[in-house]
């Protein structure tokens, strides 16, 4: 019954607009400041594996996070510096914009998720709840955005290549 009033129901699209618009800004200022500001994740990363997140007993709870951080993240820093900035941006543009929304905050849960296992707790877990109704919700989320004339136009031209391709094939 609420999967049906988040994914079908207009006031439900209004208020799924609200917080899309929220995270967006959020998301959109984060992105710009690092543009702008001269970002480098190195030191992130470097404390990230120094303190790792531990349980109650004392050891590392996501040692297989603070792994892929060494052995992955920290030699590719120069990707990092780029995907992490640029990807809040265009994350945080995409939700404004209700432009491609569930990829949007599918991406966005993705980063709000590894920061949350490098040991960043902030605002998180409020952006992964929200992110999650959001991504509940689906096509209502972008509703009231882009995505009232682009999410229809995706599905034409894919049903439309899918019918020339059967058409080919026989």
């Amino acid at each position: 019954m609420f999967n049906t009033f988040l994914r079908e129901n207009r006031i439900s699209a209004a208020i799924l607009t609200i917080i899309r618009l929220y995270l967006g800004y959020a998301w959109f200022t984060a992105g710009y400041g690092k543009l702008t500001g001269g970002f480098d994740a190195s030191g992130y990363l470097k404390n990230a594996v120094a303190n790792p997140v531990k349980g109650p007993d004392g050891s590392m709870v996501y040692s297989w996070y603070v792994n892929f951080l060494e052995s992955f993240a920290l030699p590719n820093i120069d990707v990092f510096n780029f995907i992490v900035p640029w990807g809040e941006l265009l994350i945080g543009l995409g939700l404004m914009l209700g432009c491609l929304t569930t990829a949007a905050i599918f991406f966005g849960l993705v980063m709000n998720f590894s920061f949350f296992l490098a040991g960043t707790v902030s605002h998180n877990p409020t952006d992964i709840f929200l992110g999650f109704v959001i991504l509940t919700a689906g096509f209502n989320a972008g509703r009231y955005g882009l995505d009232y004339w682009v999410v229809p136009f995706i599905r034409k031209t894919i049903n439309k290549k899918s019918t020339n391709n059967a058409k080919a094939t026989a």
